[in-house]
């Protein structure tokens, strides 16, 4: 007997967001701080939450940086996928819209509507997934960390709506020059730093993986699937209308 084919849910509602421990995919190399008396401002011994600490500091770049005070920080969803291999090279972040182009639910393809997936934490709606590739995101130095960060808060669309930055021309979304867009990127996190702000919510990300999964025994984040485009078509459509 022919099995049917597994449903996608329209809507992903957690009660409580799924954590897990990341692993690290090859053997870390020290670094000049190991020693030094940096902090991860989490307590020692207990796992790091990569996660928060990268939501609060998101917190501070959404109070203190004018260009990023449109981010309703509460309705990113902060969380984590492991790195397939263990080279540095590859993905290091990214920014998942969970609308359409204007804050759209659907749209329209070749005639048929499609719906995007909603994530729910109890009745409290997201609209964007930032997700880090770990170890790898945390396996490069202070400086790109921080860019990194940046470059993928800036895709969020002005209009906090659920879309991303859109620009004028083919490249939309990292304008016609990407070097000049990660050069932005780079002048926006010196900005950041050279302002008033709170060090001790980005030492972090001064320690490598390895370091932080020696101090705290396990590094651990949020870890959700990517969200589908499913066709309003066959039980789709009727599963819509509920």
């Amino acid at each position: 007997m022919q099995k049917k084919p597994r449903l996608h849910p329209l809507v992903l509602r957690w009660h409580k967001l799924p954590v897990r421990s990341l692993q690290a995919r090859r053997k870390q190399r020290s670094a000049w701080f190991e020693s030094s008396p940096t902090e991860s401002g989490q307590p020692v011994g207990a796992p790091f939450d990569f996660c928060a600490a990268i939501g609060r500091l998101v917190v501070d770049i959404a109070n203190r940086c004018a260009d990023f005070r449109h981010l309703q920080t509460p309705r990113i969803l902060v969380t984590a996928t492991q790195a397939r291999a263990g080279s540095t090279h590859g993905l290091q972040a990214r920014v998942t819209p969970l609308r359409f182009p204007r804050g759209a639910l659907t749209r329209m393809r070749r005639g048929v509507p499609y719906h995007i997936q909603r994530y729910f934490l109890g009745e409290h709606e997201y609209l964007y997934l930032m997700t880090f590739c770990l170890p790898r995101y945390l396996d490069q130095d202070f400086d790109q960390k921080l860019v990194t960060l940046f470059h993928e808060l800036y895709h969020i669309s002005p209009a906090f709506d659920g879309d991303l930055r859109r620009h004028d021309g083919r490249c939309q979304f990292h304008t016609p020059r990407q070097r000049d867009y990660d050069h932005g990127m780079a002048q926006h996190a010196r900005a950041y730093l050279a302002g008033e702000h709170d060090a001790s919510l980005h030492r972090f990300l001064r320690l490598n993986f390895g370091q932080l999964q020696e101090r705290h025994g396990s590094v651990t984040g949020v870890v959700v699937p990517r969200p589908k485009i499913i066709p309003l078509v066959g039980p789709y459509a009727a599963a819509a209308k509920t």
